[in-house]
């Protein structure tokens, strides 16, 4: 399995940018995909999460802000990002949940200028 992200990018505060995720494998197989991110010096977070049946979770954070989504026909993962703050600066992730694996994309860096 593979997971591409790509969609990262400099942008100024209150901008938006839309990240996508483009996965080898028909992504129906996965219990869960999500975006995660890990600022400079801190661990890595969970962002946002879509679980099978399509329930999602986000963290607080990025509540009302930040929307994800899938295309199960083009196998690829979606998060828009809105209203984006300084804090959000990080390099995001993709993942996907199979069995008791998780994979990994190779991250998209995202900037927020003030």
């Amino acid at each position: 399995v593979q997971l591409q992200a790509s969609g990262g990018g400099l942008v100024q505060a209150g901008g938006s940018l839309r990240l996508s995720c483009a996965a080898s494998t028909r992504i129906f197989s996965f219990k869960a995909m999500g975006w995660y991110r890990q600022p400079p010096g801190k661990e890595r977070e969970l962002v946002a999460r879509i679980i099978g049946g399509g329930s999602t979770e986000y963290a607080d954070s990025v509540k009302g802000r930040f929307t994800i989504s899938r295309d199960s026909a083009k196998n690829m993962m979606y998060l828009q990002m809105d209203s984006l703050k300084p804090e959000d600066t990080s390099v995001y992730y993709c993942s996907a949940a199979r069995g008791s694996t998780n994979y990994w994309g190779q991250g998209t860096l995202v900037t927020v200028s003030s």
